[in-house]
């Protein structure tokens, strides 16, 4: 049985820098022996299937073969299609009621709790609002990413320190959920 999958690449092709173009992802990926490769956008999402493997052997592999192809060190976190449609389904915003560029999720390698966001006091930034999942955090930025000063808090060193952190908007969450489904 074939699982179907998302990575997600932390920083690729962005103001020129460690450029990943999407045809030479989609071979070196499909060189791995993953099967339906598949790209979305130039901002780094890959989607796949594969047999055997799990989310972060996949992860491992994707970072691996990166490094070794381009010269460079990219974060991979790797999602299943049944975690991409629990965050869609999750989200505790009103997603229907807002404009793609107001909704982010970002993603996590691992869990993530309340006590990491301890130091951000979040009536300060408010009516930008944040809410945790179990390895993802959504950001209600109404203003968009690029003018929040609370997505400026959540990206800090201190918060992040341990964990891979990388984000979306929310047309492309709904999109990997898509493309993953089958």
């Amino acid at each position: 049985m074939t699982t179907t999958y998302a990575a997600l690449l932390r920083g690729i092709n962005v103001g020129g820098a460690r450029k990943v173009p999407m045809a030479e992802l989609r071979t070196l990926l499909g060189g791995l022996g993953l099967d339906d490769v598949r790209t979305h956008l130039q901002s780094g999402q890959a989607v796949f299937g594969a047999a055997t493997g799990d989310e972060d052997s996949w992860a491992a592999a994707i970072s691996e073969a990166i490094e070794k192809h381009f010269g460079f060190t990219v974060d991979v976190l790797v999602r299943d299609h049944a975690y991409l449609a629990a965050v869609v389904d999750a989200c505790p915003f009103p997603a229907a009621e807002l404009e793609a560029r107001q909704l982010h999720v970002t993603y996590f390698s691992g869990p993530v709790t309340e006590d990491r966001f301890a130091s951000i006091d979040p009536a300060a930034f408010l009516p930008e609002e944040f809410r945790l999942g179990d390895r993802c955090l959504y950001l209600h930025a109404p203003n968009g990413l690029g003018r929040s000063k609370l997505a400026e808090q959540l990206a800090k060193p201190r918060v992040n320190k341990g964990v891979v952190a990388t984000t979306r908007n929310w047309n492309t969450v709904v999109k990997l959920r898509e493309l993953t489904a089958g």
